[in-house]
């Protein structure tokens, strides 16, 4: 039996939906326990092929984290705490994951709005594995600046039908290596790999700041 208590006995596994689209747009990530959330949000863009161009923030519990330097000024009505200092294993897991699953909200772009619905839980920890992965996938992420869940209805009807009038412009908008039903897991992986290696714990936009 998997001891909740023995850190090093366990991941979190992470099944993630972009809400308001269906069919889902989903991934299932496993996560070690020691990933804070600024890496969690790198994992995320590489898993759903954002670009990070955008704002960002999670939401636990009502509290609000990611990278309180886009709030300088105090604009925003919450309080933004700092993604780094909380990691996978500071999260509280529910004794009864089945009635009351552990969930947080990721939300990307909030002109777009896109919001990803996480549900957390704890699962035993495989030899040889690496940490963080992509276990599975179901279809592609939008496209950046589409215009949130209702452009995305309509930049798919565009897409899909040969005798729309915007279908040539979308097609050539988003380019010929987008399918809205693809989702390859290799591809993903190799991307977290790349982001995580870049962010070194931390964003990658802060990393790249100081190299300049």
């Amino acid at each position: 039996m998997l001891d909740p208590f023995d850190p090093d006995r366990f991941i979190v596994r992470a099944e993630v939906h972009i809400l308001g689209i269906e069919p889902k747009i989903s991934r299932t990530v496993e996560l070690p326990i020691t990933l804070n959330l600024a890496q969690l949000h790198e994992v995320l863009q590489a898993a759903f092929g954002w670009t990070d161009s955008h704002l960002h923030q999670f939401n636990i519990g009502g509290l609000i984290y990611g990278a309180p330097e886009f709030d300088e000024d105090g604009l925003s009505d919450s309080r933004t705490f700092e993604a780094t200092e909380v990691r996978m294993i500071d999260l509280q897991f529910p004794c009864d994951p089945e009635e009351n699953p552990l969930t947080i909200l990721y939300e990307y772009d909030f002109g777009d709005n896109w919001r990803h619905l996480l549900r957390l839980e704890r699962v035993a920890r495989q030899e040889g594995v690496k940490y963080p992965r992509c276990l599975a996938g179901k279809r592609s992420g939008p496209p950046e600046d589409v215009g949130g869940t209702s452009g995305y209805a309509d930049f798919l009807d565009a897409w899909l039908d040969p005798d729309h009038e915007e279908h040539k412009a979308m097609r050539r908008w988003v380019g010929r290596k987008f399918h809205p039903e693809a989702c390859n897991v290799d591809e993903i992986n190799k991307a977290i790999g790349k982001a995580l290696r870049a962010s070194k714990g931390d964003y990658r936009f802060r990393r790249e700041s100081h190299r300049d």
